[in-house]
């Protein structure tokens, strides 16, 4: 036999032996790294309690958290008190100038958008915290607010679930 051969044998009994002895080799394309005892998740609706409101923010951000646990997880959704369980408030929402050319002349804005989250682990409370989450984009002084949030609040959304997702399934 070849070389190659042998060692895919090899490979393959190695990893045979290892299901058998009751080694449970877990991994996840997302990185989530989710404890099995954990089968629900429940994501609260996050009001707008930023002095400046954006209509659709607060329905987008709600359904962004349920959206990738759905996706990227095994998980099943309830309406509330999951094993995973989300709540909070959007806290800020905020345009400011980002970027000044040498004439003193504003040339970026900035739209950052801050979220306060609860999350309650139920399988095992140590992991539960309290945290604040800010994301932001970029977009020309010359376009109105309103004309712009309508791109970036997808792109602030999507940026802010990942985080959210990536600090309760990730563990970092």
């Amino acid at each position: 036999m070849n070389k190659g051969i042998k060692r895919i044998l090899l490979s393959g009994l190695l990893l045979f032996g290892a299901a058998a002895c009751g080694y449970q080799v877990k991994y996840s394309l997302s990185g989530a790294s989710i404890p099995p005892e954990a089968q629900t998740f429940s994501v609260a609706y996050f009001p707008n309690n930023a002095p400046l409101v954006a209509p659709t923010l607060s329905t987008a951000l709600t359904e962004a958290i349920q959206d990738i646990f759905s996706r990227q997880t095994r998980l099943s959704q309830v309406q509330e008190g999951g094993d995973f369980a989300f709540e909070g408030e959007i806290t800020n929402y905020t345009s400011t100038t980002s970027s000044v050319s040498s004439t003193d002349v504003a040339t970026q804005n900035r739209l950052t958008v801050t979220v306060t989250v609860r999350f309650t682990n139920v399988v095992d409370d140590t992991k539960s915290w309290n945290r604040s989450f800010s994301a932001y984009s970029d977009y020309d002084v010359n376009t109105p607010l309103q004309t712009a949030q309508d791109q970036l609040i997808p792109e602030i959304v999507d940026q802010l679930a990942q985080d959210i997702f990536q600090a309760s399934a990730s563990d970092w």
